[in-house]
């Protein structure tokens, strides 16, 4: 976890849902556009290179800005959902993308054996080929989820949170971990929840 940071609220009354804006890492003042400079100077935080959004129920999930989440947030023993961008592997065929069995290896099949085939009726449905429909594309950069993964040990000193089990993304990607949905809530030690100071020192955004 790199300099992770509450950066700004979402409530029902302005936004129509409660979130907290949570940044992570650090980027430099010009790669970043004036309007997220401003969003970041007036909230006191140093520019961030990820900003993600975590939903709440009520407003007394709000952290206070500018608190650092290290990875003691998270206890060990406990289960996350781990999210991120999956791998991109370019343009890829049926039988790559989708698992298409493809065509006879022999018996006259003649350089069609990897092909997808029939991609639509001509007579009866409609003569047109269905939104949706499973062709060959590009493979991959697309969000995924792995639920249930089991946090094995919390470094909070180097900020490590190791996991039990393989997580999406390619090396170096940045992974967003939230309470898993489909197991019992870990109760939160209360002196996480306690205002304390920031520890990253505040740079110059102007």
């Amino acid at each position: 976890m790199d300099r992770v940071q509450v950066v700004a609220h979402k409530t029902r009354e302005q936004n129509g849902y409660f979130a907290v804006q949570v940044g992570s890492g650090w980027k430099h003042p010009s790669n970043v556009t004036r309007p997220l400079l401003g969003h970041f100077a007036e909230h006191k935080v140093s520019p961030k290179r990820d900003l993600v959004e975590f939903k709440i129920q009520d407003e007394s999930g709000l952290l206070d800005i500018g608190k650092t989440i290290g990875a003691s947030w998270f206890q060990e023993g406990q289960y996350v959902d781990a999210r991120a961008n999956s791998r991109g592997m370019g343009f890829a065929g049926g039988m790559k993308r989708h698992g298409f069995s493809g065509q006879p290896a022999s018996h006259g099949t003649s350089l069609t054996h990897r092909a997808m085939g029939s991609a639509g009726q001509s007579q009866g449905g409609g003569s047109r080929v269905y939104p949706g429909k499973k062709m060959a594309g590009r493979m991959g950069g697309h969000q995924v989820t792995t639920q249930n993964v089991k946090v094995v040990k919390v470094d909070d000193a180097k900020g490590l949170i190791v996991l039990h089990g393989s997580i999406p993304g390619p090396h170096g990607c940045s992974v967003k971990l939230s309470d898993a949905v489909k197991k019992p809530w870990p109760s939160v030690p209360t002196h996480l929840l306690e205002a304390q100071p920031t520890t990253e020192p505040v740079r110059n955004t102007a």
